[in-house]
């Protein structure tokens, strides 16, 4: 039976080509957040490594990742990690906020803006 009106078999272009924007966007973010930090910036593409590189860069240590595993203790220590993430740039308790409820945007505010890294912060 031959319908009338508009039925989506899918995604739409413009929205499959917005996604692969921000996706590439964030990448770039990251990839700028790793070398800004002294790490590889290829390191972002790469799966559970680049996680590695992130608690490399907030710890000192990339066993820390391994925290993330604890049923609901990961919770607090993502928070945790947020928080570590913007004191190693030298970023206020706002900045650490703003991770924790708008990770991507902020991200991408910690590649392109003018911060350093200061190294890993005790708490």
């Amino acid at each position: 039976m031959y319908t009338y009106g508009y039925e989506s078999s899918g995604p739409s272009a413009v929205s499959v080509i917005v996604s692969i924007a921000v996706c590439v966007l964030l990448i770039v973010a990251e990839w700028k957040v790793f070398t800004k930090a002294g790490k590889p910036g290829w390191a972002a593409i790469i799966p559970i490594y680049n996680v590695w590189t992130l608690y490399k860069i907030i710890c000192g240590r990339g066993t820390a990742m391994f925290r993330l595993l604890i049923p609901f203790y990961n919770i607090y220590w993502m928070i945790k990690t947020d928080i570590k993430l913007a004191k190693a740039f030298g970023k206020g308790t706002g900045f650490a906020v703003g991770l924790i409820f708008l990770e991507p945007i902020f991200i991408c505010i910690l590649g392109f803006d003018g911060s350093t890294y200061v190294g890993p912060q005790d708490m």
